[in-house]
């Protein structure tokens, strides 16, 4: 990283590569579902902004690396900070969807 990175913010395509080389680690969309049946990031699960405490169903290590993403980053750094106040540790938002450059799954 340099120093100028910083600045760049959340990049999705490296957050998806991240969560791809990270054993035990989840995706989690907390777009709504109608968003999310709009198309999603493959092996992401779907966990709406306004039920986040419904991630103790999904993940409940909470150790476990969590990458979170919404559709352009406001949402998954609520949830982020949400997630981090329930206890866990190793949260990171990946920002939007919008700058996705995969194939979004349907």
């Amino acid at each position: 990283m340099g120093i100028f990175d910083i600045f760049k913010g959340q990049d999705i395509n490296r957050g998806v590569e991240e969560y791809n080389n990270t054993l035990g680690s989840y995706l989690i969309d907390v777009r709504n579902k109608d968003e999310y049946d709009d198309g999603h990031v493959p092996g992401s699960k779907n966990v709406p902004l306004p039920n986040i405490s419904a991630i103790e169903e999904v993940v409940a290590d909470k150790g476990a690396p969590i990458f979170v993403y919404c559709l352009s980053g406001g949402r998954s750094s609520s949830a982020a900070k949400a997630m981090k106040q329930m206890g866990y540790t190793n949260v990171n938002n990946i920002g939007g969807i919008s700058a996705y450059k995969g194939i979004k799954e349907k």
